[in-house]
């Protein structure tokens, strides 16, 4: 495919920067994520019509300025305070700095090229700013860059966040907020809250060692991506079988589905039957304390949860009681837990990378698809796909995605081309899977 030529970058500041002496402290959700990759996701739209291309550029320029007087802390920068005891203390420096926005072109390339391949074609990581950066970062890169790419045919609106700054939920949150101010809106249906959740015995700013600040990353191995597409009635086999073989109905949708990938990866790899695998899972936090974050709570309000198996018992056993492993771990996520991870970390710091939480036979998934991708519409139809960028490719990580039919759900796969081949050729897995 073509490569990405670049048109413009623009700095773009909130209209009215009216919070920018505010300091925002960080808790552990936040400070643990001070290593890892940003967020990246974006949205393929096809070409208005009439081609409006430069005139775009502009709307969503300012559109942008007046999305970030809601959500300011995103134009700030990370701020650091070093102490005489070899620590560091991190913040959100909300100083109006800017967020960075870059305008590009991807001549030769369609949407066609991008929703029909059998895979993700690798170009799309070069519609995503701040690649190879991690949220540390956000000292002196911005917390926010967004990407518009022209493609011959549509447009791509790729977003890089800091994860310090904001989990998926605040992701999407800002996300679908932009594009209903650009739609012409004078307001937004959720107004983002500042405020972050904090337990008694927390000590603000924390101090995180210099021991624990140890930069890196893991070396890449080969990988490559693909879309699965679930329907919901597919969805629904998997649940009621997995409730079925447990004799209940709590297991949910997305744990089934989860299971049986989770199943067929392990099939497909041909682990000794005493081979521990872990599957990673984030918990979101904000319905689980009390009172109840609300939904429009900005910032980190994630945990990390797993549940480990070794293969021969996760083979023999199958998907119902590997959703249910699952769903006892996720029910052990309470206030209580909440306030022991924040008292325990603030204590002892230790910060999440690449290197232990991506190594051995382990499956992450992020994302979820209760976000709201198919509405965040900017005023020329709705999108036609979702896409994540280069950030956290490893092998063993998924995405989950909202699909583009009512109740369905997307996986994006990035595994070892062999894996993938072989899942594709695997039948009892391919069975839920829609062509």
């Amino acid at each position: 495919m073509a490569e990405i030529s670049f048109i413009s970058t623009a700095i773009v500041a909130p209209t009215n920067p009216s919070e920018s002496t505010q300091r925002i402290e960080l808790n552990p959700w936040e400070l643990r994520l001070l290593l890892l990759d940003p967020i990246q996701k974006g949205l393929l739209f096809r070409m208005p019509t009439p081609p409006q291309e430069h005139s775009i550029i502009d709307h969503l320029k300012t559109s942008l300025s007046r999305t970030l007087d809601l959500f300011y802390p995103l134009a700030g920068r990370l701020g650091t305070t070093v102490n005489d005891d070899n620590t560091t203390c991190f913040f959100i420096n909300c100083n109006g700095a800017g967020v960075q926005l870059i305008h590009a072109a991807a001549d030769g390339v369609s949407v066609g090229d991008i929703l029909d391949s059998v895979y993700v074609p690798r170009i799309v990581s070069s519609f995503f700013p701040l690649n190879e950066t991690q949220s540390y970062h956000g000292v002196s890169e911005p917390l926010l860059a967004v990407q518009v790419t022209e493609l011959v045919d549509g447009i791509f609106i790729g977003c890089t966040m800091n994860h310090v700054v904001a989990d998926g939920t605040s992701f999407w949150h800002f996300f679908n907020s932009w594009s209903e101010i650009s739609r012409g809106s004078d307001k937004i249906s959720l107004s983002p809250v500042f405020k972050h959740w904090l337990v008694p015995r927390t000590h603000l700013p924390i101090r995180i060692p210099q021991s624990a600040l140890v930069f890196g990353k893991l070396p890449s191995s080969p990988t490559q991506v693909r879309i699965f597409h679930f329907k919901k009635e597919k969805i629904a086999v998997l649940k009621a079988k997995a409730n079925t073989e447990m004799g209940t109905n709590r297991i949910s949708s997305l744990q089934a589905l989860l299971a049986h990938l989770w199943v067929s990866v392990i099939r497909i790899r041909r682990l000794p039957e005493d081979q521990e695998t872990k599957y990673i899972i984030p918990i979101g936090m904000r319905p689980r304390v009390h009172p109840p974050l609300p939904q429009q709570y900005f910032g980190v309000a994630v945990q990390g949860g797993n549940v480990t198996m070794k293969a021969g018992e996760l083979l023999k056993l199958g998907l119902g009681h590997t959703a249910w492993q699952m769903n006892k771990m996720i029910s052990t996520f309470t206030e209580v837990e909440a306030r022991a991870f924040f008292e325990s970390w603030a204590k002892n710091p230790k910060l999440v990378t690449p290197l232990n939480s991506m190594i051995g036979n382990v499956l992450m998934t992020s994302s979820s698809p209760r976000f709201n991708v198919y509405g965040t519409d900017f005023g020329w139809g709705r999108p036609v796909a979702v896409r994540s960028g280069h950030g956290s490719k490893r092998n063993g990580k998924t995405t989950i995605f909202q699909g583009p039919e009512e109740g369905s759900i997307d996986i994006e796969a990035c595994l070892s081309p062999e894996t993938l081949e072989a899942m594709m050729e695997d039948a009892e897995f391919m069975d839920a899977v829609t062509i």
